[in-house]
C-alpha cells in the first residue's frame, strides 16, 4: 500500500461514518468527534454502515491523502463500540485491516505448506 510508513499512529473511528464525507468532512470528524489533530501525521480509519468500505485519511506534510477501499465480498473487521471513540492500532494491524483480514484474530487463510 502506498502511504504512511511503519511506526505511524493509527486511529480507528469506532461506530459508523457517513461515507459521503470527503477530506474536509473526515478531517472535521477527526478533530471534533475523535478529539485528534487531523494534520498530526496520524492515520484515521473510518468505516461505512454496510461494512464493506473504509476510508483512510492522513496528512503527508503537504496535504491530506484519502484512500478509499470497497471489498468485493466480505466485511471489514470493526469494533462495535459507540461512535465518537477512537481505537489505537499499530501499522501492522492497519495493513491487515486494509487487506480485509480480521486484525483482532489474525489467522492464516490457508495453512503454510509442510516442508519435509
Amino acid at each position: 500500500m502506498i502511504g504512511p510508513g511503519t511506526g505511524v499512529r493509527v486511529y480507528l473511528a469506532c461506530g459508523v461514518t457517513d461515507m459521503r464525507k470527503g477530506i474536509t468532512g473526515l478531517a472535521a470528524a477527526a478533530q471534533q468527534v475523535l478529539k485528534q489533530n487531523p494534520a498530526s501525521g496520524a492515520v484515521f480509519a473510518f468505516r461505512g454502515r454496510r461494512g464493506d468500505r473504509i476510508k483512510l485519511l492522513f496528512w503527508d506534510g503537504q496535504g491530506f491523502c484519502l484512500y478509499y477501499k470497497v471489498l468485493e465480498k466480505g466485511r471489514f473487521s470493526w469494533p462495535s463500540a459507540a461512535g465518537g471513540t477512537a481505537l489505537r492500532l499499530t501499522s501492522a494491524q492497519l495493513a491487515m485491516l486494509w487487506e480485509g483480514i480480521d486484525w483482532r484474530r489474525p489467522a492464516w487463510s490457508a495453512p503454510p505448506a509442510r516442508v519435509v
